[in-house]
């Protein structure tokens, strides 16, 4: 036998197929996906190479330079009282002045609004930092707008820079005028202010009383009493009953009226006078 022929036929199976001497079985892992592997592989060493060279680059070869002693970080102020800004800058080694200032809506009297330069910027200390500061709203005093039409006193009110609010209450004066403003005309409040608008519906209605029957001087006593207006007398004539007393009113009894309502009456005379009314 041949030596040669001895290994062939070891690295051979009884099928035919080539078989590699000594295989061991840890070998057998299955199918092994060799594109999607070394895709990782790349992308890994690659990420790495990048991390890896920024960290050398910006530690090793060109460091960031240390900050110059005579720079200052310039501290955020806006918000602040102007006198706390004030100190709080020069406690960071800045000088700091007030070069602005302007009425604010809502800011306090003294804020500051703004800051040049801006908050965490660097400053030497020869710079200074210039600071907007707030006067406060702007303060007027309330028109006067009583026995003004609704639509008059809106107009001025609104023209001054207040908000009006609206609302009616019964009152002498004729229905659509102002009779009151709060705050009251001439208080000086800061703008934008709302203001309250006081509107009359007009006089309270008061019932009218129940005259027929009476006797005209007492009628007229009680309507005097109410503060009723008395229209001239007239007369209606009445040949037995109801002389000299109330026969017809106008309003009729119990009709909400307007007080100092002008009331007529009609009163029973014997015969018709110059202003008399024939029944």
């Amino acid at each position: 036998m041949r030596l040669g022929s001895s290994i062939r036929r070891r690295r051979f199976r009884s099928d035919g197929r080539f078989r590699w001497p000594g295989r061991k079985r840890w070998l057998s892992l299955g199918p092994i996906n060799l594109s999607r592997d070394a895709t990782v592989v790349s992308v890994s060493v690659l990420v790495f190479g990048l991390v890896f060279g920024y960290l050398v680059t910006t530690r090793l070869l060109f460091p960031l330079p240390p900050r110059p002693r005579d720079l200052f970080e310039v501290p955020d102020v806006r918000g602040l009282d102007r006198a706390v800004a004030l100190e709080m800058i020069e406690r960071a080694g800045i000088g700091a002045a007030v070069t602005d200032s302007f009425r604010h809506p809502t800011a306090l009297k003294g804020e500051v609004l703004g800051q040049t330069p801006l908050a965490g910027q660097l400053s030497t200390a020869t710079n200074t930092v210039a600071l907007t500061v707030s006067l406060g709203a702007v303060r007027r005093p309330v028109p006067d707008v009583v026995r003004l039409g609704l639509s008059s006193a809106r107009t001025v009110l609104e023209a001054s820079g207040f908000i009006v609010v609206v609302d009616t209450l019964i009152a002498e004066l004729p229905p659509g005028q102002v009779v009151e403003v709060l705050p009251s005309a001439g208080t000086e409040v800061d703008l934008p202010m709302e203001v309250i608008v006081l509107v009359s519906t007009g006089p309270p209605l008061v019932p009218m009383p129940l005259l027929l029957g009476l006797q005209q001087g007492n009628a007229e006593v009680l309507l005097d009493s109410l503060g009723f207006e008395l229209a001239p007398i007239e007369t209606l004539v009445r040949y037995v009953r109801d002389q000299g007393r109330v026969v017809r009113q106008f309003p009729p009894p119990d009709s909400l009226v307007a007080p100092r309502s002008r009331v007529t009456l009609v009163v029973g005379r014997r015969s018709s006078g110059r202003r008399g009314i024939r029944n």
